[in-house]
């Protein structure tokens, strides 16, 4: 699956949540993260355990920048503290990653509202890319919501949270 995304510093997550409704975009979810990441040699692979379920998800950019396509696959994990273990023993946590996440959408656009821990605000656009579909489709939709919730190219970030975190 890909994604075209990007992800900002979030002022006022309140604003933003009244700004992206008024453009239709609807709350679908306030799911409560974990993300643990592990040392591999090409992308990135984390187990998420959300509201008492978990995924482990490995994802890969195309391009770095602001506005990023990335590929990812996704798989339910029945066993969450088992799996986080083998994990953990076989390849090395790198960093764990606690956030409160405010999930809305609009047709093929999610849009989150994070509150990480340790690191503050941020939101983040994802547009779904449908198989065969041209990215660039679905470029117009991720710059409406930026521009609706007056995000700046200087409050764009090309990193993930993790990494974030190991600057601090």
């Amino acid at each position: 699956m890909k994604n075209l995304e990007a992800k900002f510093r979030l002022s006022n997550h309140a604003a933003a949540e009244a700004r992206a409704a008024a453009l239709g975009y609807t709350r679908r979810a306030v799911l409560h993260q974990r993300d643990t990441f592990f040392r591999v040699v090409h992308g990135k692979l984390k187990l998420r355990e959300e509201n008492g379920s978990a995924v482990l998800i490995y994802y890969h950019r195309d391009e770095s920048g602001p506005l990023m396509l990335s590929n990812y696959e996704i798989v339910k994990v029945a066993d969450p503290p088992r799996t986080l273990r083998i994990l953990a023993d076989a390849l090395g946590p790198i960093a764990v990653v606690e956030k409160v996440r405010t999930l809305m959408m609009r047709d093929n656009v999610r849009l989150h509202l994070d509150q990480v821990a340790r690191l503050g605000d941020f939101g983040e656009v994802e547009a779904v890319i449908a198989d065969g579909d041209d990215p660039e489709n679905n470029r117009a939709a991720v710059d409406e919501i930026l521009a609706t919730l007056g995000v700046a190219p200087s409050d764009l970030i090309d990193v993930s949270y993790f990494e974030m975190l190991a600057k601090r």
